[in-house]
């Protein structure tokens, strides 16, 4: 898609479809124009204040009010898009909102369409605006369509950002951050939807490899052989089963000083999952090939930040295999003994995302890396919990949990943080092994998060348990069925933020 920034006069910008934003002064009084659709209604002699006023448009997040200027524009259309309350709007109200106009464009044959905004509240300024914008309008406009046959032809496949001359510098940086986090999100999205039979962990270890290589990543991947040399033995024991070779992907950005050792990133990369010999009910199994969305969240924020180069560095350990049942499959009542030399009990063949990761965390907290975020489509007990609104996290540091709940507030996803407490441990004591694969249907969610506590050392460590958020079963406001991309600008947004410290 082409993307690009003008600072031509609005009325100048050729296009189907030119986007201006509003937003209601309070409950029950009238409409707050942003510059460009002030600017907008006076060449239009005052038809969007008249519209508002006849109470056609009353400036909802997302509400639509379309006008067709005739020659007054170069644009076929003004489409005014509603951001909300004028005291509410943030970041996420404007996302929602031109993500709306964008896809409501779309299906409408629009090809070129242009955003113009410039309503700077307390909340925002002018610059997040235009940045939160066009990442609504990238996030609305993707689509998932490498499996039919028919070819749409009728896609947006320009995008115009509009910027006086004055604020050139502060749009263009907004502009390339907009970009850079939307491309990403929608890479670990396409991730999640690619059929199982087409991401085997082989295909996954490729496009980190290829995605690296475009970007400036280091890589290695590690295969079967030198898994089984540095003992991993959680992911040696759930990819049995499979004829599909599990694989170990590394890769490192190295944006800051030599001496720090900088942050890690894991990610569970089951790319299909079955439940193995512990055999999951039939129904919605199909779902199962996002079971590596925390995988997707750490590539696609390493995508991110290999090309946002903050100063910190940040290496992503994702371990990635499949879960099968077969006549080869690790089975309930095996130990199994992870990379630092602690031993699991297993109880559940289809609680088998603990143990892939708690190698990779062995092996984060082998090499000194801190803080270590690991995400992952962990445990059905985190949506009874919490739904498919918020996603619940786990930290053994206080400042490490405010920064994630700031990081996801920017980055307009949310995250509610969960207990850890030590009463919890007890039921994953184990009598023949360290410690249990599962400590039963009671605070599973939890209990999870205490098994991987085992494996993080002293670093300050934080588990973002990604179930609920990380899949939709319908279209929102900006998110089409399928794999949401949940973490991923989250993830860059605290890799900026602690550059910054």
């Amino acid at each position: 898609m082409d993307i690009n920034l003008t600072t031509q006069e609005i009325t100048k910008i050729a296009c189907d479809a030119l986007i201006v934003t509003a937003a209601r002064q309070t409950s029950d009084s009238g409409i707050e124009l942003s510059a460009s659709a002030a600017a907008a209604d006076t060449v239009l002699a005052g038809l969007i204040a008249e519209r508002s006023a006849d109470g056609e448009f009353k400036g909802a997040v997302g509400e639509l009010l379309t006008l067709h200027p005739g020659d007054k524009f170069a644009a076929k259309r003004v489409v005014v898009v509603g951001l909300g309350l004028l005291d509410k709007i943030d970041n996420q109200s404007v996302r929602k909102a031109t993500a709306i106009a964008a896809r409501h464009l779309q299906k409408t044959g629009a090809q070129k369409i242009a955003v113009a905004g410039g309503l700077a509240t307390n909340n925002i300024s002018v610059e997040e605006e235009a940045q939160a914008a066009i990442e609504g309008v990238l996030l609305g406009l993707y689509t998932f369509r490498a499996y039919q046959s028919k070819e749409n032809t009728n896609s947006v496949n320009q995008v115009i950002l509009a910027a006086s001359k004055g604020q050139k510098a502060e749009f263009e940086q907004a502009l390339h951050q907009a970009q850079v986090l939307a491309e990403a999100t929608n890479f670990a999205r396409s991730l999640i939807n690619e059929p199982p039979c087409v991401l085997t962990p082989v295909e996954l270890a490729n496009r980190a490899s290829a995605m690296a290589k475009e970007v400036g990543l280091e890589c290695e991947i590690f295969e079967k052989e030198k898994i089984q040399e540095l003992e991993m033995g959680g992911l040696l024991a759930v990819s049995k089963g499979s004829a599909n070779p599990p694989r170990f992907i590394i890769l490192r950005y190295r944006g800051g000083s030599a001496n720090d050792k900088g942050m890690a990133l894991v990610g569970k990369g089951i790319t299909f999952d079955t439940g193995g010999i512990s055999l999951k009910p039939s129904a919605n199994m199909d779902a199962m090939k996002g079971d590596m969305g925390g995988a997707a969240a750490v590539l696609g924020a390493m995508q991110a930040i290999g090309r946002l180069k903050p100063a910190i560095n940040v290496t992503a350990l994702v371990p990635t295999c499949d879960n099968m049942p077969s006549g080869s499959s690790y089975v309930p009542g095996d130990i199994v003994r992870i990379m630092n030399g602690k031993t699991i009990e297993i109880v559940n063949t289809d609680a088998e995302g603990r143990l892939i990761l708690a190698d990779a965390l062995s092996l984060a907290a082998q090499e000194g890396l801190s803080p270590i975020l690991d995400l992952a489509t962990l445990t059905g007990a985190m949506v009874v919990a919490l739904g498919h609104t918020m996603t619940g996290f786990f930290s053994n540091d206080d400042q490490l949990t405010q920064s994630i709940i700031a990081a996801g507030r920017a980055a307009g996803e949310k995250y509610w943080p969960m207990p850890l407490d030590e009463e919890y441990g007890e039921s994953i004591k184990s009598e023949i092994a360290d410690i249990k694969q599962t400590g039963g249907r009671e605070a599973g969610a939890v209990t999870a998060a205490k098994i991987l506590e085992h494996f993080v050392g002293t670093a300050k460590w934080a588990h973002l348990d990604i179930a609920g958020t990380s899949y939709v079963d319908s279209a929102k406001a900006y998110q089409e069925k399928g794999g949401t991309g949940v973490g991923v600008r989250t993830l860059a947004e605290l890799a900026l933020q602690l550059a910054k410290k």
